[in-house]
């Protein structure tokens, strides 16, 4: 799944630089998250960075975007092709 942030953004700023897929990024109001370029950061880290800084815990898998690790996994390798890496 891809993760998405909840109206609960308090804008800290501490989540976009985290991301090594440079999917979040300044929203009309709040944080959003690309569903696109989001892995959870499979191939980078066992966790999710994003959700790991939030000080307020509003990084929730979002149930719109399901996918298995094999799949954010192909993402991930498609997005790293893309990056020339």
């Amino acid at each position: 799944m891809s993760l998405i942030i909840t109206d609960e953004c308090i804008n800290c700023d501490v989540c976009e630089p985290e991301c090594p897929n440079d999917a979040i990024s300044q929203g009309e109001t709040i944080y959003v998250i690309d569903p696109k370029k989001c892995t959870e950061c499979v191939g980078h880290y066992d966790t999710p960075q994003c959700v790991e800084v939030c000080p307020v815990d509003c990084i929730p898998l979002d149930p719109s975007y399901v996918e298995s690790k094999e799949q954010l996994q192909a993402k991930y390798q498609k997005l790293m092709l893309a990056r020339g890496k």
